[in-house]
């Protein structure tokens, strides 16, 4: 962070030139608030100053504050120019000091108070005083005049001084507020809050935080380490499936133990053309690479399934034909599936829509997950967001289809 740049110049020195140019001009109010007695210390201290030689003024400032017959508004200046010369050479105790006489002196304007106290909360962070960057922080933030920076760095507070119950609660109000506003959380933001979730082993929390990046920053890596979690929390094959597709569509399937999985399911499944697909798109990664039976296990798999796939193609026609004629809606699910395996998508997408009108099916909730993923990759992304926000009854197809919501608005 640059300190430096968060206190610019100026606002204090046109006060402090100001002040000292209306008493050479015999204003009456800069005489009762000046003395004549500090006058030349504090041009000399100005000058130095104005030519950044900022040791040299705190040097002349430190004179000045020792001088006989000092007003109130005499220490007013030495403080401003003190506190700013402190900061560029970094005392930031000494721009700590200056900065909070500032605030009750009587002569700082109510805009400059501001401006003062979010200055206070970046000086104590530097200075690991956390609970006063939180103290004038949440000043700051009661009276409304908080900018973004300062929320951040009141969480890092929170967050630095080991309160990750409280930064995450902080954090949280604080990112809910900006997404109700139509404004993206910073990236900073969102990673301290993760961080805290993680020192508290919530995973509830972590998921959360992992969610709202994959929104807003969709990384590969926040990506993987959103979904590894949710696949090893799936539990069957139908779940597995569905977590595995949005994994290799968002390029976070890296493992070869998954290709072969998702392989294996979906030729499980009646999906061969889905599993060789799944087998190529593993090979041609170069994921089975470095273990030879893996490979090996991998090659065997993909040439049964290109078998398999190439016979069962023939019969799609037939397939379709007996759904169409079928009282319930499986088999025009399991004809859907495999459309979907051939990247026939809009006939996948009529096919599930069928099966779901017709009803009966063992698990409609996975079919209309599919049947959004086929709409998707057909092109036809309203109708695909529809369908998913209306999967319901699976807590981990409702998860996977709420990321997929999240996928299809970034594509």
């Amino acid at each position: 962070m640059n300190l430096k740049a968060l206190f610019a110049p100026p606002l204090l020195v046109s006060a402090a030139m100001a002040g000292l140019l209306a008493f050479a001009c015999g204003d009456a109010l800069a005489q009762a608030k000046n003395s004549k007695a500090l006058a030349k210390p504090l041009l000399a201290a100005q000058e130095s100053f104005k030519a950044k030689k900022y040791q040299d003024a705190i040097a002349k400032l430190r004179v000045a504050e020792g001088t006989a017959g000092k007003t109130p508004y005499d220490q007013h200046l030495i403080s401003e120019m003190m506190s700013y010369s402190c900061v560029r050479i970094n005392d930031y105790a000494c721009a700590e000091k200056t900065y909070e006489a500032l605030l009750t002196d009587g002569f700082t304007t109510p805009a400059q108070i501001q401006s003062d106290v979010r200055a206070l909360v970046t000086i104590n962070t530097q200075l690991k005083s956390y609970d006063k960057a939180i103290e004038y922080g949440n000043r700051a933030i009661k009276e409304g005049f908080a900018d973004e920076e300062t929320r951040i760095l009141v969480g890092q507070a929170y967050y630095l001084k080991g309160d990750y119950k409280a930064a995450v609660r902080f954090e949280e109000s604080h990112i809910d507020s900006l997404t109700k506003a139509g404004q993206v959380p910073k990236l900073d933001l969102l990673t301290i809050t993760r961080s805290a979730c993680i020192k508290l082993d919530d995973k509830g929390c972590e998921t959360r935080q992992l969610e709202r990046l994959v929104t807003y920053y969709p990384k590969p890596e926040y990506w993987q380490g959103l979904l590894i979690s949710l696949e090893r929390q799936a539990t069957g094959d139908t779940n597995k499936m569905q977590v595995y597709r949005l994994m290799n569509d968002v390029g976070v399937l890296t493992h070869s133990e998954d290709y072969g999985e998702m392989g294996s399911i979906a030729m499980d499944q009646g999906a061969p053309a889905e599993a060789q697909h799944a087998l190529e798109n593993g090979l041609a990664r170069g994921v089975f690479a470095n273990d030879a039976h893996a490979l090996a296990r991998a090659q065997r798999a993909l040439e049964s399934a290109k078998k398999k796939a190439a016979e069962d193609q023939a019969n799609l026609p037939n397939a379709e034909k007996a759904a169409d004629a079928a009282t319930d809606g499986q088999a025009a699910a399991t004809v859907g599936q495999a459309y979907f395996g051939y990247q026939q998508y809009d006939k996948a997408a009529a096919e599930l829509a069928k099966a779901l009108t017709k009803g009966g099916l063992k698990n409609a909730a996975d079919t209309r997950l599919l049947l959004g993923t086929a709409q998707l990759k057909a092109g036809h992304k309203d109708d695909a967001l529809k369908t998913f926000k209306q999967v319901k009854g699976d807590p981990t197809l409702e998860r996977v289809a709420n990321l997929w919501v999240i996928h299809a608005r970034q594509a």
